[in-house]
């Protein structure tokens, strides 16, 4: 709050003749602690806004900044125009005129520089360009999403304030700045759009095969250390604006090792990798890639021979009001080996079974737009591939997750849900396979958590370190800079295994005192013995510091772990 002196001391204050103003306060500055300015600048906003932080941040530095800059502009354009008034004046040369900034009236200007911050959020640097000498300025905010608040400082000020929005996307905002002796008023009006993407389900859909040309230019392999480059904005009923995309990635008739590396096109190839592969192998991988400005993303085939690499297509993220992203427990809601979910036994070749996904494993009943699972295959009598669709819908042409004979094998997918709830698992080998379905979250309009991607960054590598024994974890944890985190996007790469085993994944409580966690029940990929294998994590991170990766086989293997984005709720 300004204080009773400061206010006393513009009480009866009469503008000044026009002359030109002092700079306002550089960003970072001010009175010294005992000066009614200091308390002045403590001034306590309404909800839904905040008094600077005691060290600027980066963003808020620049906003700061930006605002300083426009009153320097301001005030030298109120000292041109005084200078014209007065040149103008009877007995001067020129021609005669009051333009504003003259003694009749004051120059008076709102400024303002906004920085994203979270997935929700926003800072706004205010302040004002004017040829008075003192004064308290009053600033009212309408946020363009029903709410407003106000702030009060001295006109030598650079205040600052926060926002949180309660839905992404571009809100109108609204800036008035009044003088309390002068009730000289100005205001300014700008669209702001927040960081944070929410979710579009779309029904399964090849974007790309370069087998038979679907997407690329002509059909053919990616050639060795080339690109495969995917058009997703504007693609069929793809909107432009995309900011990422849910795609499913597969590679095929591989002959050499190697990996694939999805990225944004336009942007600089990520020294982490998406999918995994042995000669001979097919295998496909989730992956939630950013979006390039040319509505393009790239697959690098990072291996010595050429690749064939198909992408399937089952959502996009866009900086518009959708489906808001919420974690739940890993909890299994489907095993056919012993009838949970559906009836018991394998699923017989070329058939499909429908699985209730809404009001199970901690979903709500109503307003599921898509689920996230992990869907394990194991014991198959022959090769082929499984395929998950919403339900009333005929079965697509894309895979999910493809297998050999014996092989157990697991695969992230996200899917839209059926009308009824439901989603449908088809197992398109001609032989029958026993199939796992875990949730992990489900994406809504009533969701609060946006997705931010990262940078990919690798978190762990325990190669250089030595292998992560058997029944044993590696504990991971990110900086949150003052996010409400709903869950980190991992990618999960088990690599030299001793043995055969699964990995699992899940939050540590933060009441364990020490206490060893327990495992989870849940599995996110499962390997053999020598293999390396990869897959997509959307691992829970609500009021947690950590997540658990267990290696839940008997034998030692290497683990690495890349962080790709994270759900923020703030």
């Amino acid at each position: 709050m300004i204080s009773a002196a400061v206010v006393a001391a513009v009480v009866g204050f009469i503008p000044a003749a026009a002359q030109a103003a002092s700079p306002s306060t550089a960003p970072g500055t001010g009175a010294s602690a005992t000066t009614p300015a200091a308390e002045a600048g403590k001034g306590a906003p309404s909800a839904g806004a905040s008094a600077r932080s005691a060290e600027d941040t980066a963003a808020e530095k620049a906003a700061r900044d930006a605002v300083a800059k426009d009153i320097a502009a301001g005030n030298a354009e109120a000292a041109k125009a005084k200078d014209g008034a007065r040149s103008a004046a009877p007995g001067a040369s020129g021609t005669s005129g009051t333009p504003a900034g003259s003694a009749e009236q004051p120059y008076f200007q709102v400024s303002t520089g906004q920085s994203n911050r979270n997935a929700h959020g926003m800072g706004m640097a205010v302040g004002v360009s004017t040829d008075l000498t003192q004064g308290v300025v009053t600033y009212q905010v309408d946020w363009g999403d029903g709410s407003t608040s106000s702030d009060i400082g001295l006109l030598s000020e650079v205040r600052f304030l926060n926002h949180t929005f309660a839905e992404v996307g571009s809100h109108k905002v609204t800036v008035t700045a009044t003088e309390a002796i002068s009730k000289l008023t100005a205001l300014t009006v700008f669209e702001q759009v927040v960081d944070g993407s929410e979710f579009t389900p779309h029904s399964p859909t090849r974007l790309l095969d370069t087998r038979d040309g679907t997407g690329a230019p002509a059909a053919g392999a990616v050639a060795p250390y080339a690109t495969a480059r995917v058009k997703i904005a504007g693609n069929g009923d793809i909107p432009a604006g995309v900011t990422s995309v849910a795609l499913n990635i597969t590679a095929t008739n591989t002959a050499v090792d190697g990996h694939v590396i999805a990225y944004a096109s336009g942007t600089k190839q990520p020294t982490t990798s998406n999918v995994n592969f042995t000669a001979g192998q097919t295998v496909p991988t989730l992956a939630i890639v950013p979006v390039g400005a040319d509505g393009y993303v790239e697959l690098a085939n990072r291996s010595g021979s050429p690749v064939d690499l198909l992408a399937d297509v089952t959502g996009w993220f866009s900086k518009s009001a959708a489906n808001g992203y919420t974690s739940v427990k890993p909890s299994r809601i489907a095993d056919t080996r012993e009838g949970r979910g559906t009836a018991q036994g394998q699923v017989a070749g070329q058939s499909s079974f429908a699985l209730q996904v809404a009001g199970q494993g901690g979903l709500p009943a109503q307003g599921v737009a898509a689920v996230a699972l992990n869907v394990t295959v194991t014991d198959p009598k022959g090769p082929g591939h499984l395929t998950v669709s919403p339900s009333g819908l005929q079965p697509s042409a894309t895979s999910n997750l493809n297998f050999t004979t014996g092989q157990t094998v697991a695969n992230a997918v996200i899917v839209p849900v059926g009308p009824d709830g439901r989603i449908s698992v088809r197992n398109g080998a001609w032989g029958a396979a026993d199939v796992i379905v875990d949730v992990t979250g489900y994406y809504s309009a009533d969701g609060k958590a946006a997705y931010l991607p990262e940078e990919p960054r690798r978190l762990y590598d325990s190669r250089p370190w030595g292998p992560l024994s058997g029944r044993n974890f590696d504990r991971e944890g990110v900086w949150t800079s003052g996010r409400a985190l709903e869950a980190l996007v991992l990618n999960t790469t088990v690599t030299n295994p001793q043995g055969s085993g699964h990995l699992a994944v899940a939050p540590e409580p933060g009441n364990l005192g020490g206490a060893r966690p327990t495992p989870p029940d849940s599995s996110v990929l499962n390997w053999t013995k020598g293999a390396t294998v990869s897959n997509l994590v959307q691992a829970d991170f609500r009021n947690v510091e950590y997540v658990d990766i267990w290696n839940l086989g008997w034998e030692p293997t290497d683990l690495i772990v890349d962080l790709v984005g994270m759900y923020d709720r703030s």
